[in-house]
Order: C-alpha cells, then sequence, then structure tokens
C-alpha cells in the first residue's frame, strides 16, 4: 500500500500539496512523471486534500520541483528541510 507524507499549505490564498518523492523521479520520463502527478492528484482529492500536487525531490543537495511557472519562486525559496517541517498529512491507497 503506498503511502506519502504531505505537507498541505495555503500560500499567498492558494492551497498546495507538496510530497517528497525519492531522488529517482527525477530520472523518469516526463510522460511517466506526468502520470505519477496525475496519480497523487486523484488520491489526494479522494482523501479530501484541496489543491495542487507539487512533487520535490532532493537533487544534490538542492530541492527540485514540477510546478507552474508562476509558483517557482516560492519554491525556490524552500530548502528540502523547509518543505520536510511543513508536512502535516499523510496519503495512502
Amino acid at each position: 500500500m503506498p503511502r506519502y507524507k504531505v505537507a498541505h499549505l495555503r500560500q499567498q490564498g492558494v492551497d498546495l500539496i507538496i510530497i517528497p518523492l525519492d531522488s529517482a523521479y527525477s530520472h523518469k520520463s516526463d510522460q511517466d512523471q506526468r502520470e505519477i502527478i496525475l496519480e497523487l492528484q486523484s488520491h489526494a482529492s479522494a482523501a479530501g486534500l484541496a489543491g495542487t500536487v507539487v512533487p520535490i525531490w532532493n537533487s544534490g543537495g538542492r530541492m527540485s520541483f514540477i510546478a507552474p511557472q508562476h509558483w517557482h519562486p516560492f519554491f525556490k525559496s524552500l530548502t528540502w528541510n523547509d518543505a520536510l517541517r511543513n508536512i502535516n498529512k499523510e496519503i495512502y491507497w
């Protein structure tokens, strides 16, 4: 059964579901990454979490992410540890 700890937060009036993933995520194809995001979004919504899923992963000591362009300044301001400190929920299926 997959289990993911998530940071469900509201930033500037926008609900975000930040999901830390294993660094191997970066080696997946764009298509596989999109499919994973869609699956996580579906399960997060089913768990009652509002917002957009943003996967993050540790890449050589810095945090990488996939988010809409207008959110990049916010995510670039976060460190990996900042994101982990905001974990407050868990989704599983």
